[in-house]
């Protein structure tokens, strides 16, 4: 009998909330990394790929999976355990610090990626940033998102640049519920941007000195070093390619969209060719 992945069906019906970019079903997934399904399901019981999306019977994976796989498939060509990668993947997705995965405790080599800044709010100061729109569902948003923790008699913004953004566009006439949305939306985005970088530092960074470390082997200072250097050196690099990519797609989509507008409603206000006569 066939497993819930590879059942066959219809896909989702448009009013399912499908996330943003491609999915794949077990076999799609598979071709595409270059594995079998046999070993897809095996990392899944190993817990080396998070769990799919499910929808009835059938299970769909998405890009995260597939970069998690080839992930893998990397560092078990650098002579890594499954085992050893179990563990690894872990302590990225829990935010371990690298000195400690690596046995060296007090390390200074993981580099901050986030320059943001806390704003303690009162109500009232919230209240004013955001005339008539501070209603309880809007706050519930808000602290599912994470944007926003209450400590005390306060209110926490994560961040002064997403804050500031916020009271623009709600500003600008953009509904805040309308705004908290689509944070939800650049926040799993973002996740998979940083999915995409986290796999090229793990592979091609960290990889020699994660195996010494695999090996019980101590990480040398000179290569302690060049990877606290590489990776300072690769935040700015980072956010230069996400904004380049963003701002590029931004203009792609503004022209369309104004390509399609003027074609449905410029055409008919354009004069006609003269007639003789």
């Amino acid at each position: 009998m066939a497993s819930d992945e590879d059942a066959s069906g219809p896909v989702p019906a448009s009013g399912a909330a499908v996330p943003e970019g491609r999915e794949y079903r077990v076999a799609e997934l598979a071709e595409a990394a270059g594995v079998s399904v046999r070993t897809v399901r095996f990392y899944r019981e190993r817990r080396l790929l998070p769990p799919p999306r499910r929808e009835g019977r059938i299970a769909w994976y998405g890009g995260r999976h597939l970069a998690r796989l080839r992930a893998i498939a990397a560092l078990l060509e650098r002579g890594h355990t499954l085992g050893g990668i179990a563990e690894l993947l872990t302590a990225f997705e829990c935010g371990r610090d690298v000195g400690e995965l690596l046995g060296l405790a007090g390390a200074a080599i993981t580099v901050p990626w986030s320059e943001e800044t806390a704003v303690r709010l009162t109500p009232a100061e919230l209240a004013d940033r955001f005339p008539g729109e501070v209603t309880p569902e809007n706050l519930a948003a808000s602290v599912d998102i994470g944007y926003l923790r209450l400590e005390g008699d306060e209110l926490v913004h994560i961040s002064r640049r997403l804050l500031d953004a916020s009271t623009a566009l709600v500003a600008h006439g953009v509904p805040l519920a309308a705004v908290l949305a689509a944070g939800r939306e650049v926040r799993a985005h973002a996740d998979a941007l940083a999915e995409t970088f986290t796999t090229l530092i793990r592979t091609h960074v960290l990889a020699d000195a994660l195996t010494r470390a695999a090996a019980g082997r101590p990480v040398p200072p000179a290569e302690l070093a060049r990877i606290t250097d590489t990776l300072s050196r690769l935040r700015p690099l980072a956010n230069t390619v996400v904004e380049a990519e963003v701002a590029m797609a931004m203009d792609r989509r503004v022209r369309t969209e104004l390509d399609e507008w003027l074609g449905a409603h410029g055409a008919a206000d354009e004069p006609g060719p003269a007639r003789p006569g």
